[in-house]
């Protein structure tokens, strides 16, 4: 089931991470809800689902029998049997609890009637990808947010500069006003983004339009590192922050102030303080919401000396009264 040696090795780690999505319609999703959240609770299974009339995406982590139970379950229901699954190791676990929830949209991009089940561009293999870069009739784009472009990039790709998906849409018919039928190929972290990218420049009139095949994280996977066109370190939405060729967990944490990825040199600064703030938003947030921040510790730290589970992962609080200062931190599932 887990197809490649690295995968092999992964499944035999304490915690197997499970990314999946797929483009379906779904017109039971409140039962649905039901049977994945149970069946996640019964193998001890946490992350978090999205459910909407388009489809489902997530990211789940346990141990490796547990995963497997669980997307047996999934497969087990015919719409979807050939969902798109990407596997990663960690040694600790990304989550601390299980969370589905329904939504409008299973990835936020704020066009209505776009559907990638009738109009996608075209998939690229990740060892074609390489190729297609090199080709200096392609604009290559990075659709992912700003924030996470900081971290790590193909070489040579285009950085919209995004706060939130939602703005590419106005972004890219801007960009494709400049350009005479161009050829766009696009990336995100595991591909469900582009879906809806690809869809919407079809729509839009580009004929030409590419896709990383299972997104980053399939390349990282796959591609050997000294293959790789790929520079830096890949965001991921969990508590493993980053990760590498490989599928290696990186070395960036999160601020968990304003849930911006910060590296060593980063934690150095002056302006970090464990939960309380970073370079990105140190001069963002006000004395009394620092000192807001620094309870919430207070009370992890006290919670972990009693032996207490205390949900840091799920503090969104820590950052949501930051949110209005610093709009790095609205996190998506890809």
């Amino acid at each position: 089931m887990y197809g490649t040696q690295a995968l092999r090795t992964a499944f035999m780690s304490q915690f197997l991470v499970a990314a999946l999505y797929k483009f379906v319609s779904l017109s039971d999703t409140d039962v649905l809800r039901d049977r994945i959240l149970e069946v996640c609770r019964t193998n001890r299974v946490n992350g978090t689902i999205l459910l909407a009339a388009e489809g489902i995406n997530g990211t789940i982590a346990g141990h490796p029998d547990s995963i497997d139970t669980v997307l047996n379950f999934i497969k087990s229901d015919a719409r979807f049997a050939e969902i798109e699954v990407k596997f990663a190791a960690s040694q600790t676990s990304p989550f601390h609890r299980i969370k589905v929830r329904l939504k409008k949209e299973i990835v936020s991009m704020g066009v209505e009637g776009l559907d990638p089940k009738q109009v996608v561009g075209t998939y690229v293999d990740p060892h074609d990808w390489n190729a297609l870069m090199q080709d200096p009739d392609v604009l290559v784009i990075d659709t992912r947010n700003d924030y996470e472009v900081a971290i790590g990039t193909f070489k040579g790709a285009k950085n919209p500069g995004l706060q939130s998906f939602r703005a590419f849409p106005d972004w890219l018919r801007e960009e494709m006003k400049t350009r005479d039928q161009p050829k766009v190929a696009m990336f995100c972290t595991g591909g469900i983004r582009c879906e809806k990218s690809t869809a919407f420049l079809k729509n839009e009139g580009i004929d030409e339009v590419f896709h990383l095949k299972g997104g980053i994280l399939k390349y990282l996977e796959t591609v050997p590192e000294a293959e790789s066109e790929w520079e830096g370190e890949c965001f991921v939405f969990d508590q493993r922050v980053s990760v590498t060729h490989g599928l290696k967990e990186g070395t960036f944490t999160l601020c968990w102030a304003c849930r911006n990825p910060i590296n060593e040199q980063d934690r150095e600064n002056s302006e970090f303080q464990d939960g309380v703030s970073c370079p990105h938003c140190f001069l963002q947030t006000t004395p009394e919401q620092k000192a807001s921040f620094a309870e919430r510790i207070k009370q992890i730290n006290l919670a972990r000396d009693r032996g207490a589970e205390h949900i840091r992962d799920d503090s969104t609080s820590l950052a949501s009264s930051a949110r209005c200062a610093s709009p790095k931190n609205a996190a998506s599932s890809d």
